[in-house]
């Protein structure tokens, strides 16, 4: 056995392990860009650590194949796909990437209102095909524009200072108001209902909870604002999907721009899909929402990638790193469930 503890990190690139070896020489780094998943465990048999991303899931059962395993770093914000109970029960410390990327996001934020708002996918695909018509292709100035956020965090915030460069109004709901930051950046905190029926762009950027789950259902999306935009960089459960269609059939919604959709950790895993019987009945209906979302030209998909910088990828890596320093130190950091 090793004298060094063991850290395994899942779905890393190809550049992250030789960085991660020098930066914790300290540590038998093993790396895979497999992804760590309930009977696919990998090399953790003896692992005392494990680092993971948001498509992994470290389940109870997952926990119980490392008897040695102390602590679990997540390579993102959030860490709904941590058993954080089990974890608990087991000793093990859970520790996450609380900031790196606030204006990363931000930026794929207002990426995708623009791409809708001035309908730059549609016509990219139309041209591409030979197709140079400008009918159908007519935009809106987001200036003058109403922007809601749901969720006035780090991100959020950053949303609302870039929003308000392209001269849009903005209101925020929020369970936790800041009054000076409000005046400073020029927003107003309203109730959701309010928001969801004046706001011309809606964006999302809370953490998922169980009782946030289908915060916007059917009954919510009725009320939105006749041909508003969605915009969802977070979570893809904050959305019901099928009345997210609904809305969208109805002409309630005049677009949605999702980098995070329910079901996207099946996406490019059909493979297992076939292989268990578990949840099948849901996850194809997941998969076939998933295709009537890809069929809409009002609808922009992208594959979770508002976090995706250059820059924000290694302060992840970085952040990491520093999580597992303070591990072994005995003076963790950045610890989730505690």
């Amino acid at each position: 056995m090793s004298e060094k503890p063991v850290a395994v990190f899942f779905d890393l690139e190809g550049w992250e392990e030789p960085y991660l070896r020098e930066q914790l020489p300290e540590v038998e780094v093993r790396a895979t860009s497999d992804l760590l998943l309930p009977g696919r465990v990998g090399p953790t048999a003896d692992a005392d650590i494990v680092s993971v991303f948001i498509m992994s899931r470290v389940t109870a059962d997952v926990m119980a194949a490392m008897p040695d395993l102390r602590f679990v770093a997540t390579r993102s914000t959030g860490f709904d796909h941590v058993d954080l109970a089990a974890a608990k029960a087991r000793g093990i410390q859970v520790a996450n990437v609380p900031y790196y990327g606030e204006n990363t996001v931000a930026e794929h934020t207002m990426a995708l209102i623009l791409s809708l708002s001035r309908n730059v996918h549609r016509a990219y695909v139309r041209t591409v095909a030979g197709n140079y018509s400008l009918e159908g292709l007519r935009g809106f100035d987001l200036q003058g524009k109403r922007l809601g956020i749901i969720g006035a965090g780090s991100i959020g915030l950053h949303v609302i200072r870039m929003a308000k460069g392209f001269g849009m109004e903005v209101v925020a709901s929020d369970l936790r108001q800041n009054r000076l930051i409000a005046d400073v950046l020029g927003f107003e905190y309203v109730d959701l209902d309010t928001l969801l029926a004046t706001s011309d762009v809606i964006s999302l950027h809370l953490p998922y909870s169980a009782g946030a789950r289908h915060l916007l259902d059917r009954e919510r999306l009725a009320k939105v604002k006749r041909g508003a935009l969605l915009i969802n960089t977070a979570r893809g459960q904050l959305v019901d999907t099928d009345g997210l269609l609904w809305a969208l059939d109805a002409g309630i919604l005049g677009g949605a721009g999702l980098d995070v959709f329910e079901g996207e950790d099946m996406v490019n895993r059909e493979e297992q899909l076939l292989a268990t019987d578990t949840g099948a009945e849901e996850q194809l209906k997941a998969a076939m929402r998933l295709h009537l979302l890809q069929r809409r030209e009002n609808v922009v998909l992208t594959p979770h990638i508002a976090f995706n910088s250059h820059e924000a990828v290694r302060r992840i890596l970085d952040t990491t790193v520093g999580n597992i320093r303070a591990f072994l130190a005995g003076q963790p950091t950045n610890l989730v469930g505690a």
